[in-house]
């Protein structure tokens, strides 16, 4: 069990399609719409020169939460029993997901901002 690296993170924007012409205008990220969207104004990912989505944009209608605009950060881990197990010994709740090639823990650290520790199946 042991976090591999920064998977992506995830930003909630009133405006995704402007976010997302900043993310590529200012760090030259490419930008393509996000798996789940049924729109490209819902979710645009942004990828790196490597072509990996590193930058999620989400849209909201609301005030964001707590943590304003970070809705959470996805880290690459390994070895999801034992991670699952490890928090079980620890007392920390979590919820569970399975799907697009990967398992998603989800989990909120003391500050309430939400983690995905996400592992390759």
């Amino acid at each position: 069990m042991s976090v591999t690296g920064l998977n992506h993170v995830n930003i909630r924007s009133r405006d995704v399609l402007a976010s997302a012409a900043f993310y590529a205008k200012v760090l030259n990220l490419s930008a393509k719409t996000g798996p789940m969207a049924t729109a490209p104004e819902q979710s645009q990912w942004l990828l790196d020169a490597n072509n990996q989505p590193i930058i999620h944009l989400r849209q909201y209608d609301t005030e964001p939460g707590p943590t304003g605009p970070i809705d959470h950060v996805a880290l690459s881990c390994t070895d999801p029993e034992a991670m699952i197990a490890h928090l079980d010994a620890l007392q920390i709740p979590f919820n569970r997901f399975n799907g697009l090639g990967v398992t998603q823990l989800f989990l909120k650290d003391p500050h309430g901002v939400m983690l995905e520790l996400q592992f390759s199946t």
